[in-house]
């Protein structure tokens, strides 16, 4: 006998936001058809019980499937699934049941509009608060039926099958409200987004995985939803414990089955819209376990880098920019070794391009780089040998190498970076580091470079064997690497010139109140010109001015060439100590006081 699982399969319609592409898997493979449409079964056809008119007859068959045996490839019952002895037992029911609601399916849109009396709903139909009123009232009215049904008839499938099919055909009919999101808040307030959201903890988990769907498309970023108008939804939803019931989904889901897969899926989909709101993207660890289950699947060994595998990725680098909390449980939980282990095998070896292995990748350097950016993460990256892999990447990787560089900037960066900072010169990471900086480097790179240096001069100790190492590679070649330096100042100082000068025009025309406005514009425009890549580069100048007087001598002698001195340099670390006045709290007082003895040292 047909399972009511079997019954309700199908491959699942793509969210707007990205595509599920169905795999191609001998497993999906497996489901085959006999000449005439049907799938083969190895079971008898279900038969339902046509003298028990306590029944919700399923939905008709479309009309241009009535005459034929054809599979539908877009809906869940008609073909895919279900014998022709089980079609036309439900034909039979529906005949039985004429007079009584008439339900109308698309098969283009995959909604299904349920109509008083038999009558069609016009296209003109207003659909306004009473129309959701209506939905919502034929939504409630579906989910409490099947739950009567199913308590009532509960090992005996065929007596409930009607009325899932029909509450699965309803929760698809919510779509259109995608559409419609200033009726968000009319739809939360009859109770309906909790009534959604209790659907996941339905047996069926087709059903489930159906409800987990709509919520997906609901709150997804396309939808022309005020910010209000999507919050009274999500917020109705979290009330309902959305979170937990997504966890316990993930947790239940196989993916070894086709539509168990697209459920998952559905599911980090949500995770991704809600993460949308930072204040969600900060609670989605506190009260579940997603952190250990995204860590888990995201090490699962496959031949081919899957798309959840890489969907998993993104929502974990999603997680942990958002979330303090979500960082320091994933550094708890191994989570910088695991990920190092993982992008060990890159070291040398680069992905193809365009692929999702591509994206895989990306995604690990992306959750690595935001913890490097918590002191235990640091400690972590030590500790797991997580410098060295850099170092190797640096040396020898093609893709690899400018996220090596973003990992050790990250990583040395701070008041807690210096046992980073050691670390690369024990472990002969000077060379490296000095060749890629005497090289042509895109703009990234650069300041990544210049970033790290910095740091280093900031943390080595004074007289340390580290910081006399590393001072000596500036020295070394008659002051070749701060030739480099001065001749990338001149570079993105003519940039930040440039796009001053244009702000200085600008600024002359406005009144002082529009001024104000336009200043974090203007901010925006310095750092794309290269401002930030200016200061620190400009740091480093001031540093080797003030460690070495045959380097200060140097640094004299370029800037003459150019009609410039030492007031160049501290004017660019002048700047800077304003704006850190300005922006008090977000305010390095160590790195302020260290700008403020550069400054000294220039006059």
């Amino acid at each position: 006998m047909a399972s009511i699982d079997e019954l309700f399969k199908k491959p699942y319609a793509p969210s707007n936001k990205r595509k599920f592409e169905i795999s191609q898997d001998p497993i999906y493979k497996a489901t085959k058809t006999t000449v005439d449409g049907d799938v083969k079964s190895n079971g008898m056809a279900a038969v339902a019980d046509a003298d028990d008119h306590d029944i919700e007859a399923g939905p008709d068959l479309p009309p241009d499937q009535e005459e034929k045996n054809i599979d539908d490839e877009e809906g869940r019952f008609f073909g895919g699934g279900i014998t022709n002895d089980t079609a036309d037992v439900l034909n039979f029911i529906d005949e039985r049941d004429k007079g009584n609601d008439a339900v109308r399916y698309n098969f283009h849109t995959s909604w299904v509009m349920h109509v008083p009396n038999g009558k069609e709903l016009s296209k003109a139909e207003k659909i306004d608060a009473a129309w959701v009123r209506r939905l919502a009232l034929n939504f409630e009215k579906k989910i409490s039926k099947n739950s009567e049904l199913r308590a009532k008839f509960e090992d005996d499938p065929q007596k409930f099958m009607g009325s899932e099919a029909d509450l699965d055909a309803d929760i698809k009919a919510l779509s259109i409200l995608s559409d419609h999101p200033d009726l968000y808040g009319e739809f939360a307030k009859l109770g309906c987004g909790a009534s959604l959201v209790s659907l996941l903890s339905h047996e069926n988990t087709d059903i489930a995985i159906d409800a987990i769907e709509i919520i997906n498309e609901l709150t997804d970023e396309d939808v022309e939803a005020e910010h209000d108008q999507w919050d009274l939804l999500v917020d109705a939803m979290l009330e309902a414990d959305l979170l937990s019931l997504l966890y316990d989904n993930i947790a239940r889901l196989d993916e070894e089955n086709e539509s168990d897969r697209a459920g998952v899926y559905h599911v980090l989909s949500v995770l991704e819209n809600l993460s949308s709101r930072t204040t969600i993207a900060m609670t989605i660890d506190t009260n579940t376990s997603f952190i250990p289950w995204l860590l888990q699947r995201v090490q699962k060994k496959e031949p081919i880098i899957t798309q959840n595998k890489q969907y998993t990725a993104e929502i974990l680098a999603i997680i942990l920019q958002s979330s303090p909390a979500s960082r320091l449980r994933f550094i708890d939980l191994n989570g910088i070794d695991i990920f190092l282990q993982l992008l060990s095998s890159y070291r040398k070896r680069d992905p193809a391009k365009g692929t999702e292995e591509e994206e895989y990748v990306e995604n690990l350097f992306d959750s690595l780089t935001c913890c490097l950016d918590e002191a235990d993460g640091k400690a972590k990256f030590v500790e797991a040998e997580g410098v060295e892999l850099c170092l190797i990447m640096l040396r020898e990787g093609k893709m690899s190498k400018p996220r090596a560089l973003r990992l050790l900037d990250h990583a040395l960066g701070g008041p807690d970076g210096a046992a980073c900072c050691s670390k690369i010169v024990e472990a002969a990471g000077l060379k490296p580091l000095f060749g890629a900086f005497m090289k042509m480097q895109d703009k990234q790179s650069t300041e990544h470079i210049l970033g790290i240096l910095s740091s280093m001069l900031r943390s080595l100790p004074a007289n340390s064997a580290e910081r006399i190492r590393l001072l000596a590679k500036f020295v070394e070649k008659d002051y070749e690497k701060i030739g480099r330096a001065v001749k990338i100042r001149r570079e993105y100082a003519f940039k930040v010139a440039a796009v001053d000068q244009e702000i200085s025009t600008e600024r002359s025309a406005l009144p002082a109140e529009e001024r104000e406005e336009k200043a974090d514009e203007w901010l925006s425009r310095r750092l794309d010109a290269g401002l930030y890549t200016l200061q620190t580069v400009d740091v480093v100048l001031a540093w080797l001015v003030a460690e070495d007087e045959g380097a200060k001598e140097r640094v004299k002698v370029l800037l003459r060439e150019r009609d410039e001195g030492l007031e160049v340099v501290r004017g660019t670390l002048e700047d800077q100590l304003n704006s850190m006045e300005t922006n008090a709290e977000d305010r390095d007082v160590v790195f302020q006081d260290i700008l403020t003895t550069l400054v000294e040292h220039l006059r």
